[in-house]
């Protein structure tokens, strides 16, 4: 198991606690909408990082968004192995030929 699948089944475990102990049952109990808006927080503040061309915040930023992201898709009941199922399935395939088969 991997740093990312032991931080999907941690944000698992943590889905049911007390939201006064932990940060991801807080995130969970103000609902899935709030998850999203944390992680495109995120996700603008890695940007932001990026451009900047801060390697050591973009670093830190990056864990913020992949830790975000894990919250979001788990309050929306979509796992890590799904995502890495359809990771999987693309792979072999040009980006291009991928968003042409989207249409």
């Amino acid at each position: 198991m991997n740093a990312l699948e032991r931080l999907a089944a941690t944000i698992e475990q943590r889905r049911g606690a007390d939201p006064e102990s932990s940060w991801t049952a807080k995130l969970f109990a103000k609902g899935p909408e709030k998850c999203a808006e944390k992680f495109g927080e995120e996700a603008v503040e890695a940007i932001i990082e990026a451009i900047k061309n801060d390697r050591a915040k973009l670093t830190a930023e990056a864990a913020d968004v992949l830790y975000h992201l894990l919250v979001m898709l788990a309050a929306r009941d979509v796992s890590l192995g799904d995502v890495m199922a359809e990771l999987e399935r693309r792979e072999g395939t040009s980006g291009i030929a991928e968003k042409a088969a989207r249409k």
